[in-house]
């Protein structure tokens, strides 16, 4: 599960880095469904620094207010299943 984890965070950064120079360079773009679903999966972490660092996606109410919505949610989660002993 921890390595899970870092994997999708190191994913969801990269795609952040990869779409904020796709876009200073006009080419194709990393659809937005991607970048949200690879926070959802478990990268809201690497999503979120990916936006602070590359300073992408920091003007859309889906990124700045979805993104930290949804790393709240998994943090709640986590320690949900933490305090269960679930996994």
């Amino acid at each position: 599960m921890k390595l899970y984890l870092l994997l999708i965070n190191l994913l969801s950064f990269a795609l952040y880095g990869i779409d904020k120079h796709k876009a200073q360079k006009h080419a194709y773009r990393i659809p937005e469904k991607v970048l949200i679903l690879s926070t959802v999966l478990g990268g809201g972490i690497g999503a979120l620094l990916g936006m602070h660092v590359f300073h992408h996606k920091t003007r859309k109410p889906l990124f700045y207010i979805g993104v930290p919505v949804i790393l709240v949610l998994e943090i709640c989660i986590a320690v949900y299943v933490i305090q269960k002993g679930i996994l």
